[in-house]
């Protein structure tokens, strides 16, 4: 698909081995970005070999359980992403002009995205624009943004947590898409539903449903409750938001739940409730190119009017 980029200090980089890097970066073995490019492990690993003999340094570590990349390859995938990103736009313009082949778009996007934002947003754009063809990728943050990078995604859809850091997005642009209120969602009959102010401290005796330590909403669930000074009790783990109302709806524990997630749920067999005390919300963003072709500016002017009543 593509051949070579020419570096200005003279030295000529095969474009299909900086995919080859790009590709090993994010799977993190040889052996997975071998069977996502149909490719041999030994055929990669020769590849990877001639570009590290072009530039003359190493750029993976390799070890039992993966490889991991050097100061020099972490350099060259920020600057093969953006290279890949550019062949991809040279190409898409050039076939446009042509006419071979239709426009596409390809979009990632967190789960719950999947599940609220994104059928009315894509059934609304397939009716305005049908000469276009769409693609939909899972992609769970903070991942996405090397693929929005390099060209295999036109848009990512991404989320931050309260108590979590968005990932730098270098020669990206991001904006706010919406602001996710996180409700504190109680079984029917709970005793605190009669109460008209609820706080972290009214809970402290709960069980709390919620994904795992180190994921995003355990972290804003631990971060509000350090700020009231309280300690929570995580009897549950997961990090589906649909396991999470099960158990909700059968009463053994509280949990934070989005808002947008609630709406979609027609039957309400819980109490939801916003917490005295804390402004928790989930920030939605959009990240893309700077540079926009006309299915993605279309795309994002549909996700926008989208999530303007998203939570109406």
């Amino acid at each position: 698909m593509f051949k070579h980029y020419l570096h200005p200090g003279g030295v000529v980089l095969d474009a299909n081995r900086l995919r080859v890097l790009v590709e090993v970066a994010r799977a993190g073995s040889i052996t997975a970005a071998a069977e996502r490019l149909s490719f041999t492990p030994p055929a990669l690993s020769q590849q990877l070999a001639k570009l590290e003999r072009e530039l003359g340094c190493v750029l993976l570590e390799r070890g039992r359980t993966g490889v991991r990349l050097t100061e020099a390859g972490r350099v060259l995938v920020d600057h093969g992403e953006r290279v890949l990103g550019e062949l991809r736009d040279a190409e898409r313009a050039v076939r446009a002009t042509l006419g071979q082949h239709p426009p596409t778009l390809a979009l990632g996007a967190f789960a719950s995205a999947g599940k609220t934002l994104l059928p009315g947003a894509l059934a609304d754009f397939r009716r305005a624009h049908p000469h276009v063809r769409l693609a939909l990728s899972d992609v769970e943050p903070p991942d996405g943004y090397g693929l929005v990078t390099s060209g295999d995604l036109d848009l990512l859809i991404t989320h931050r947590y309260p108590g979590t850091e968005l990932p730098p997005a270098p020669g990206l642009h991001r904006e706010p898409l919406l602001t996710d209120p996180l409700l504190l969602v109680l079984p029917d009959g709970h005793p605190a539903t009669e109460q008209s102010r609820i706080t972290l401290a009214d809970l402290a005796a709960e069980e709390w449903i919620c994904g795992a330590p180190g994921i995003h909403n355990r972290i804003a669930l631990e971060t509000a409750a350090a700020a009231a000074g309280v300690d929570v009790t995580v009897a549950y783990e997961t990090r589906d938001y649909e396991v999470t109302l099960a158990l909700i709806r059968a009463g053994v524990g509280v949990g934070l739940v989005p808002a947008t997630i609630l709406r979609s749920h027609v039957e309400k067999d819980w109490n939801a409730h916003r917490l005295h005390g804390t402004d928790l919300a989930r920030q939605i963003f959009l990240v893309h190119r700077p540079r926009l072709h006309s299915p993605v500016s279309a795309m994002v002017a549909t996700l926008r009017e989208a999530a303007r009543t998203a939570l109406d």
